[in-house]
């Protein structure tokens, strides 16, 4: 991981069904920064887990190593069978990954085009990451993405009730998303092995966010 001390990562938004409109988060992000682009997975409407694995990593390994993912509903799912299907060394060139609202795959009514990702993987990732839940989310229940966070090894971050994490929930270019971004970014810069990166991100993760803006 020295190398990601060097250089600022490439930030790779993976979003799920349908893609991401102009207005979400997620669009706004890749239109305001430099560092973030999209990963073209086709097939929005209609999208096959293999096909998305396989577009996913050529996107990585297209983009400028070292990559942090920012997965949004079934983009997530797509990043956790990328890391199930494609495994890597700790931190290189996946340096981490932010998994926002992510889609239950395995609900029995669930929407049809999300069956094929299904079973969803419960490997643990083989880099540092956040999943960020709502307590209100149509396309999850909170226990069961607390329990996708504890399989995958990531801290989870309750959102308390913000719906779907979407264009729909009002919420911009997500200020509080982009500070998540930022505070995984610090530290998987500084760790060296998949346990001291989730700790480091417990760490800061656990302490008030005035007491982390003051330091």
């Amino acid at each position: 991981m020295a190398q990601f001390r060097d250089q600022s990562p490439t930030i790779l938004t993976v979003p799920g069904l349908g893609g991401s409109g102009p207005t979400h988060w997620q669009s706004l992000w890749e239109a305001a920064r430099d560092d973030t682009v999209r990963a073209d997975l086709g097939l929005w409407d209609k999208p096959h887990r293999n096909s998305w694995v396989t577009k996913l990593d050529q996107a990585i390994r297209t983009a400028q190593a070292p990559v942090v993912l920012v997965g949004h509903s079934l983009g997530c799912l797509a990043i956790a069978w990328w890391a199930t299907l494609s495994p890597q060394p700790y931190g290189w060139p996946v340096a981490g990954a932010l998994l926002v609202a992510p889609a239950d795959v395995d609900r029995h009514d669930g929407p049809p085009e999300l069956a094929g990702f299904a079973p969803a993987p419960t490997t643990p990732l083989p880099f540092p990451s956040i999943v960020v839940a709502s307590r209100d989310d149509p396309w999850i229940r909170f226990e069961r993405a607390q329990a996708l966070a504890s399989g995958w090894g990531s801290h989870l971050v309750d959102a308390g009730s913000a719906g779907h994490i979407n264009a729909a929930s009002g919420i911009g270019d997500w200020a509080e998303g982009q500070a998540l971004l930022a505070e995984l970014i610090d530290d998987i810069g500084l760790a060296h092995s998949p346990s001291e990166g989730r700790a480091l991100l417990a760490r800061r993760l656990a302490t008030p966010v005035e007491a982390r803006a003051g330091a």
